[in-house]
């Protein structure tokens, strides 16, 4: 190779991607190569494209990458292109034989293969270890692989396999050393928290690991992502309202609330549980922001199942909302079971209508928060404004909250600021 020595890792999908990328990153670097990331940069002499493979979106995103960088490697900018991910992991062959110009592709959970395609020994000393990519000040734990829950419009566990728990002392040591690098906000992350450790404890043990993890004192945020509402971890409850550093942000996908459209998805909770549990989170952590994320014309959802959606946002409102569109993916029970009928125009048309509900919702959860003082860390400088996020807003997901250059804030810093202008899904204030 010409130029060996420098490779440029893409990420694209998940937060879950992101830090298989860290951890490929941190080997090679203690290999010797000079690493660069999520770049469109040619003058390495390999690139490894990390890839989504979840929904067609996602994978159109990640083909076209893919074929940019055969361009630029046909050109004899870049030397060896290699694919990894959850792409490859689910079309494999199908890969092989549409874009053969790529060296060799890897499929999930293979970073030992891919160490020693490049020449370098997995490091089991630094199995733990990241290189952050993101600002620093804030990073992503993943607790587990996989998922064993069976819903029927989701490909993952095709891709990633059965649910495996990593083990408390693993994760504590890892987040040990996140937090000795300047991260203040962990954020846990896995296709299902509320499952942890079942598998491996024989009991749900997510509370038992927050509460190892609020020892690491420097962390000062500890943010729970994708809590399936399903036997739900109650302990959880209790330990989210006494601690002042976990979130009280509820990320809970509820897809749905008929119980026809719960049923068709093989959602494991009627609308009666998932109503439970809403209420509970909402009555017993005090000022809780609940998020959830909602599918749109899945196979089987009249027009009652709709208006029932409807109605449910309308009185529950949610604090957060995210509606995707059905994609019809194979190998999944709904794609092997149901016709893909309706309409991507009608799909799209019930997401904008969910959509503009929760913008007016949003709006006037804002406009309530005009006067108060929230904590916020700021992110980054951009433009006029410092982008900051209060603990009920996540990374890239959720709303901001912006302060103008003048106040000469510190990115990674935490501030009391005072809100003073809202917006539909923004807000604005001064340090108090």
């Amino acid at each position: 190779m010409k130029k060996n020595k420098k490779i440029n890792i893409v990420t694209l999908g998940c937060s879950k991607n992101v830090v298989d990328s860290e951890k490929l990153l941190r080997q090679l670097h203690a290999g010797g190569y000079d690493v660069i990331y999520d770049s469109d940069d040619v003058s390495a002499g390999t690139v490894i494209i990390n890839t989504c493979g979840f929904i067609n979106d996602a994978k159109e995103e990640s083909i076209d990458t893919i074929l940019r960088f055969v361009k630029a490697q046909e050109a004899g900018n870049i030397d060896n292109l290699y694919v990894m991910g959850c792409l490859s992991e689910r079309y494999m062959e199908a890969l092989k034989h549409e874009i053969p110009e790529v060296r060799r592709y890897f499929g999930v959970n293979n970073m030992s293969e891919i160490l020693n395609e490049l020449g370098v020994n997995l490091r089991n000393d630094l199995l733990t270890d990241r290189t952050i990519t993101g600002p620093g000040h804030y990073a992503y734990l993943k607790i587990s692989e996989g998922c064993d829950r069976t819903c029927a419009f989701c490909a993952i566990p095709v891709i990633q396999g059965k649910y495996i728990s990593r083990p408390i002392e693993e994760l504590v040591k890892e987040a040990s050393q996140l937090a000795d690098k300047g991260v203040k906000e962990l954020i846990l992350i896995a296709q299902d928290l509320s499952y942890y450790g079942l598998d491996l404890y024989r009991k749900q043990s997510l509370p038992e690991l927050v509460t190892e993890l609020l020892k690491i004192e420097s962390l000062e945020w500890i943010r729970l992502h994708y809590l399936y509402p399903a036997n739900f971890p109650m302990e959880l409850i209790p330990l989210i309202s006494k601690s002042p550093r976990i979130c009280r942000y509820i990320d809970i996908p509820i897809q749905h609330i008929t119980d026809n459209m719960l049923g068709l998805m093989r959602r494991s909770h009627n609308r009666l549980e998932t109503e439970a549990v809403l209420n509970k989170l909402r009555n017993e952590i005090p000022g809780a922001v609940i998020r959830t994320t909602l599918i749109a014309g899945h196979p089987g959802e009249t027009e009652q199942d709709f208006l029932e959606l409807k109605n449910f946002i309308s009185e529950f409102r949610f604090d957060r909302l995210g509606v995707f569109a059905y994609s019809h993916e194979e190998d999944t029970h709904s794609y092997n079971e149901y016709k893909d009928e309706i309409p991507e125009s009608l799909k799209e048309s019930r997401v904008s209508e969910l959509m503009k509900m929760q913008q007016n919702i949003s709006a006037e959860l804002n406009e309530s928060q005009v006067g108060n003082v929230l904590k916020v860390i700021i992110d980054r400088k951009e433009g006029e404004y410092f982008v900051g996020r209060t603990e009920y807003d996540s990374p890239e997901v959720d709303q901001e909250v912006l302060i103008a250059v003048e106040h000469d804030l510190k990115p990674g810093s935490f501030y009391n600021i005072l809100i003073t202008q809202s917006t539909d899904f923004d807000l604005y204030g001064v340090p108090e």
